[in-house]
């Protein structure tokens, strides 16, 4: 599964100031009907994006400048509240392949990684540092390095956290759980058979 290894995330930074932001706020309800995803991406902090009319507000997500990062970087208790998946899968549609934040809803952190995206936790200062750098010069590129647990850019380097299960999974590639079943359908299928056999 070397293809499938997550070791270095690179790209430029997209922060997102505010503690508590529930997976309601990441992905509003409303939109959970949407089953391809394809869509997903209009939707993440729509309402913090756009007003009843449509009209847009003032919101990183919606400036140009952060177009195309790949990194977020957010406060404490990031993707707290209800279990649903859509917020970190829009999230990954929209382009996000690393978050870092103070902490993280337990459920939120976990479907991230059944995602290939890293969420990886800092201090309140060190995300302090990295937000203000991000905003001051938004073309900075960063890197969210699983191996050394740092993240690195713009003359920072941050010591950053995550449980070990879960980066090991990135760093082997073995977060995938559906291609690891794929790629290993006929042992499957051999285990299932033994099983039944034995239970006849």
């Amino acid at each position: 599964m070397d293809d499938m290894k997550v070791v270095e995330i690179g790209g430029r930074a997209v922060p997102v100031r505010g503690n508590d932001m529930d997976t309601d706020r990441i992905f509003p309800a409303r939109f959970m009907k949407e089953i391809t995803f394809r869509g997903a991406a209009e939707h993440v902090f729509h309402d913090a994006r756009f007003n009843a009319d449509g009209s847009r507000k003032a919101h990183p997500f919606n400036e140009s400048v952060f177009q195309g990062a790949s990194i977020l970087v957010a406060n404490a208790n990031f993707g707290c509240g209800s279990s649903r998946e859509h917020a970190p899968l829009a999230l990954a549609r929209w382009g996000i392949r690393a978050i870092v934040a103070e902490s993280f809803g337990e459920i939120f952190a976990g479907n991230c990684v059944m995602l290939g995206v890293a969420a990886v936790s800092a201090s309140g200062a060190d995300i302090a540092r990295l937000q203000d750098q991000a905003e001051r010069e938004p073309q900075t590129a960063f890197t969210v390095d699983l191996e050394t647990m740092t993240v690195r850019g713009g003359g920072l380097s941050i010591p950053v956290a995550m449980p070990a299960g879960r980066r090991q999974a990135l760093l082997s590639g073995t977060w995938d759980v559906t291609r690891l079943m794929l790629a290993n359908a006929r042992q499957a299928r051999d285990a299932a058979a033994r099983l039944a056999g034995e239970f006849r």
